[in-house]
């Protein structure tokens, strides 16, 4: 079983493991941490998924009254931290911005610890900032500074589609985000249109790129001539999401949405390829090679005999030279041909360009 929890309203999710407990959608349960565990709450009820999901931080209760005090503590902590890292940070004058703020008070080498978490353009020399922070607020003082991507997840907030910032709700990991998706994709190339809140490109560009990316690879291109079920067009445009293209008729001229596969059909790919089938039957192997059997000398026909006669009438008829061959000769020559194969020798010419054996 699985359920999900958050520590801010409309947070970023994180998956547990419910263990024994069933808590229901808005109770606080107990969630391990590295510096201990932590109250939040629960917006996914445990239950069952169809695949086996293994490595799940085990959830540790559910949170008591005492524990409930505690977390509204900090949360108060917190808030005061904030205003005064910002009112000390105005006064030295220095080039940051208080992204998020967060207390531990549960870690074993330190009572009390203040992580500043802050976004800067550039390097920031922050040695007196840490002085008066420590003294204001009687704690351990960490600073970290963030990028625009880490900033808006802590912040959170609403993206162009309306809804919930990705990376401060499910989004895990930043994967890497190039413009050449967006060309993909068909879209716009103005900044203003392809950035989320963070001022980078969208996240979301990543989603559906495999996808264009298929619907490219085996789609006729624009422009292309093909055959659609309503008669001979020219490909104008694409539909990647209904997986149809856009052809614009020969006879007509209208325009009409068709499916891929009826202008990409595996015949018309056979055709515009000229390779075999991936249906086609398999070739039969060729059968193996036997070595030739003795051939008889066949008998002149009609017009080649009045040929050689026109043209050599000394040369002695065929029917003589056989009769001239003794006939045992002829039999012993044949048996030995039949029994052992004459081995071709091969001419070799030297440069005089005579031959020898």
């Amino acid at each position: 079983m699985v359920m999900a929890v958050s520590f801010e309203r409309y947070g970023r999710l994180y998956y547990l493991d419910p263990g024994e407990f069933r808590p229901r959608v808005g109770d606080k349960v107990l969630v391990p941490t590295d510096d201990g565990p932590e109250v939040a709450e629960c917006v996914w009820a445990p239950q069952y998924v169809t695949e086996e999901v293994g490595g799940l931080p085990l959830c540790e209760g559910i949170a008591s009254t005492k524990d409930l005090d505690r977390d509204e503590q900090n949360r108060q902590r917190r808030a005061d931290a904030r205003v005064i890292a910002k009112r000390t940070i105005r006064q030295h004058g220095l080039p940051m911005k208080v992204v998020g703020i967060d207390f531990v008070d549960r870690r074993p080498d330190v009572d009390q610890l203040v992580i500043v978490y802050f976004s800067a353009p550039h390097r920031v020399d922050f040695r007196e900032l840490v002085r008066d922070l420590a003294r204001a607020l009687r704690a351990r003082i960490e600073l970290r500074q963030v990028g625009a991507r880490d900033e808006a997840r802590l912040q959170g907030g609403i993206g162009p589609c309306g809804r919930d910032l990705c990376c401060a709700t499910f989004l895990k990991d930043f994967e890497p985000v190039s413009v050449r998706m967006a060309k993909d994709q068909d879209l716009p190339l103005n900044p203003l249109k392809i950035s989320g809140a963070c001022g980078r490109l969208m996240c979301c560009l990543k989603y559906e790129h495999p996808l264009y990316q298929e619907f490219n690879a085996k789609a006729p291109a624009l422009g292309s001539a093909v055959e659609t079920p309503a008669g001979d067009g020219v490909v104008v445009g694409h539909n990647v999401p209904s997986d149809t293209v856009v052809v614009r008729l020969a006879a007509s001229g209208r325009r009409c949405a068709c499916s891929r596969a009826d202008v990409c059909s595996p015949r018309q790919q056979y055709e515009a390829s000229g390779t075999t089938t991936p249906d086609a039957a398999p070739a039969e192997p060729a059968a193996p090679i036997k070595p030739a059997a003795p051939v008889e000398a066949a008998a002149p026909t009609e017009a080649a005999a009045q040929v050689e006669a026109v043209s050599a009438p000394d040369v002695v008829p065929a029917a003589d030279v056989t009769d001239a061959v003794p006939e045992e000769t002829t039999e012993t020559r044949e048996e030995r041909r039949v029994r052992k194969p004459r081995r071709r020798r091969r001419l070799h010419h030297d440069d005089e360009g005579e031959t020898g054996q």
